[in-house]
């Protein structure tokens, strides 16, 4: 086994009445790693996170640490601290008696106490907030408080649950940074949940997309920007143009009503594919028969782009470039071998198919429902 796994999850199935939330987890987490779980609401993100924090049992499955299965091991005797959006900080302490209250379960001495909650304050840049009340601070300072609460026991991981989702904008790109800098000092692992991909692009080493109980990739936060494994992925992290395709051979692919040369292989010849193009590596050029060509709808400007709406045929494309052009006006587009990026249709694409074309048939009289 990887001397370096610190967690792992093996065939984990979660079902909560006729629901399986978990469909067959299988993860390896590693020491000292940032790791993510991103994916929309109800894909079963948190549910990982509560089996991993021993808050939930599956009822398939087996869960390690350390080499050792530890199922059915409660939460306060795992190596593991949560955080979650809530915070959970006690209303009735001040902020050094919230953050040395761990210390205090365990019946540690005073001077010990005293010694980690200021290194631990001053961890989270919250040195001299000792007497505080914690209902006057602000959410992003609760917040810092709920992490050096969470990390003064000093857990092997550290769980987090959505904990910027109740900040706002400005202050949640601070606290990534914070966050990513505290993981990085204190050399321990943090599995983060969250649905927000800048966030895990921003602040992970691996990032697990998961969507309906599944793990769809893994990977680190550029391949997955990069070479998203099917078309969810390529569609919930950042913008993308998801293209209807035909893989005429390796390396050369027909799309946008012309033919361009790939650095994909592997594909039968003629294959339907999706091909995936992000709007930043879209090249605006004049309208030649090399191109795409297209009318611009839609013109907004987000700060460091424009951001353009082009119909082709009525292929809405999503365009980002630093010049902006006028709606109404014909452009082209191009777009670099290396960018690119080509996916099989999924199974579910090519059954709607087949049930639709078997429909047609029948519809057209050219088979007979009994011989199906």
């Amino acid at each position: 086994m990887d001397s370096n796994l610190i967690i792992k999850l093996e065939n984990i199935e979660v079902i909560y009445g006729t629901v399986k939330v978990l469909k067959g987890i299988n993860l390896n987490i590693h020491d000292k790693e940032f790791i993510t779980l991103l994916g929309p609401s109800g894909c079963g993100k948190t549910t990982t996170l509560r089996i991993i924090g021993g808050f939930t049992e599956p009822q398939t499955g087996n869960v390690y640490f350390d080499n050792k299965k530890i199922n059915g091991v409660p939460p306060h005797l795992r190596q593991v601290n949560t955080i979650f959006q809530r915070y959970a900080l006690f209303p009735h302490l001040n902020v050094y008696e919230n953050v040395a209250f761990g210390l205090r379960l365990k019946k540690a001495k005073e001077n010990e106490i005293r010694t980690k909650v200021f290194e631990m304050l001053e961890l989270v840049n919250l040195s001299g907030f000792q007497p505080r009340d914690v209902n006057s601070l602000s959410g992003g300072q609760q917040q810092r408080v709920a992490i050096a609460r969470a990390l003064i026991n000093h857990p092997r991981v550290l769980l987090l649950d959505e904990p910027l989702g109740a900040l706002d904008l400005q202050l949640r790109k601070e606290m990534q940074v914070e966050l990513k800098k505290i993981q990085q000092r204190l050399n321990i692992t943090f599995v983060y949940v969250t649905h927000d991909q800048e966030e895990a692009l921003t602040m992970s080493d691996t990032i697990v997309v998961m969507n309906n109980g599944e793990i769809l990739q893994i990977g680190a936060p550029q391949d997955i920007y990069n070479e998203p494994a099917n078309a969810f992925v390529a569609k919930f992290i950042g913008d993308s143009n998801i293209i209807d395709g035909i893989m005429h051979r390796d390396y050369f692919i027909e799309f946008g009503g012309n033919y361009f040369d790939c650095i994909d292989g592997g594909f039968k010849p003629m294959e339907r594919v999706d091909v995936v193009i992000r709007p930043e590596d879209i090249i605006i050029e004049k309208p030649s028969e090399k191109n795409i060509i297209g009318t611009v709808e839609t013109v907004t400007f987000k700060g460091v782009h424009y951001e353009m709406t082009v119909d082709s045929f009525g292929v809405k494309w999503i365009v980002h470039s630093t010049t902006a052009l006028n709606p109404g006006e014909v452009t082209g587009m191009n777009v670099s071998p290396d960018n690119i990026h080509i996916m099989k249709k999924t199974g579910d694409e090519n059954e709607s198919y087949e049930i639709d074309e078997i429909s047609r048939m029948i519809n057209d009289e050219e088979v007979n429902i009994n011989d199906i």
